[in-house]
């Protein structure tokens, strides 16, 4: 039998993942979980980013900072919370409505999970989109890991990669991830953490990884009052001021710097003009942090930026997806309209 010439598609796909080599490890779970490290190659690039936020006018840290081991978990505590509506309002939108995204998505494709975090959102539609593999992006990498291996035994027969990687950086996938037809999985709200303009490059970013017949599936919240927002991320229990503040000890360990946690407060505050939740820390106190040569002063009531989240409406959403070169977007709401899961798609 004569071998079926690989397409024009499949020598992108393949060239796409050769702009990055690495070193898979084979989970000792079983051949079916094969994990690659690709986050952690370049430390110094890491210290750099977080020294120039620091060091700039108006201090900032990237959100990725947020996302060892225990920030992880910390996150995982805030879903659960009963002011952070996003994750059951998200998670009740794909019950109800899960035969028309199998419809609409299609079942078979290969999941590719975008910052997956303890992938229990992915694993909720494993039944209704029956993956032919499962593919789970995250920047913390060793709580990623340990999650996998946990979800491989629970699902031996799907194929599972995980990958430890900066969804900043370039979208290379490896050769395991394979080239069928894919579904970019980004749950969550998390497209609002980056800045209009940057969510607009994220997925023009998406769409350029993609082939036809790939597409997007994609949480977002939307628009709503300031009082239920700033509830959501400043819970009275203080899990989010937790999760916040574990920042600086982040950055202590990757700078060697001396924050004391204790020296600081939880902010977060709606700025209704760019729609977007703010969430900052405060210095409580004048403050000077060291890090090696470094030194920054920061006066009682400075703050410092860790991260936004915007919110959109649907109209704005339709503009975006088209500027980013997807097609046929299709929102599902829950009945308030708090949420939407949005579906698009790249023609053929």
């Amino acid at each position: 039998m004569q071998a079926t010439k690989p397409s024009a598609d499949t020598y992108a796909r393949r060239a796409l993942a050769r702009l990055i080599q690495p070193q898979p490890t084979v989970d000792a779970v079983g051949a079916g979980l094969t994990f690659y490290q690709l986050f952690t190659e370049d430390d110094a690039a890491l210290r750099a980013e977080a020294e120039a936020g620091l060091m700039a006018q108006a201090a900032s840290v990237s959100p990725k900072f947020f996302y060892d081991t225990l920030g992880s978990r910390l996150f995982e505590a805030i879903t659960d919370l009963p002011e952070y509506y996003p994750t059951r309002t998200e998670a009740a939108i794909f019950s109800l409505h899960a035969a028309e995204i199998a419809l609409r998505v299609g079942r078979g494709a290969t999941l590719i999970d975008l910052g997956a975090g303890n992938c229990e959102k992915a694993a909720r539609l494993f039944r209704t989109l029956a993956p032919s593999r499962y593919v789970a992006i995250d920047i913390s990498a060793d709580f990623l890991r340990d999650t996998l291996r946990a979800l491989a035994r629970q699902h031996p027969q799907l194929p599972m990669v995980g990958i430890g990687a900066d969804l900043c950086a370039p979208l290379a996938l490896p050769d395991a991830v394979g080239d069928g037809r894919r579904v970019w999985f980004y749950p969550g709200s998390s497209l609002g953490n980056f800045a209009p303009d940057e969510a607009l490059a994220f997925l023009t970013r998406l769409r350029e990884a993609s082939v036809p017949g790939d597409s997007v599936l994609i949480g977002i919240d939307l628009i709503k009052e300031a009082r239920r927002l700033e509830a959501a991320y400043d819970d009275p229990l203080g899990v989010t001021a937790a999760f916040n503040l574990n920042v600086l000890r982040n950055l202590n360990r990757l700078l060697g710097a001396d924050f004391d946690v204790c020296d600081w407060r939880h902010v977060a505050l709606y700025r209704t003009e760019a729609h977007r939740i703010e969430m900052h820390l405060e210095a409580r106190r004048d403050v000077t942090v060291r890090w090696g040569s470094h030194v920054r002063a920061f006066a009682t009531g400075e703050r410092l930026h860790t991260e936004n989240s915007v919110k959109y409406d649907l109209p704005r959403l339709q503009t975006m997806f088209a500027d980013a070169g997807f097609e046929d977007l299709y929102a599902w709401t829950d009945s308030d309209c708090d949420f939407a899961v949005c579906h698009a798609s790249v023609g053929r």
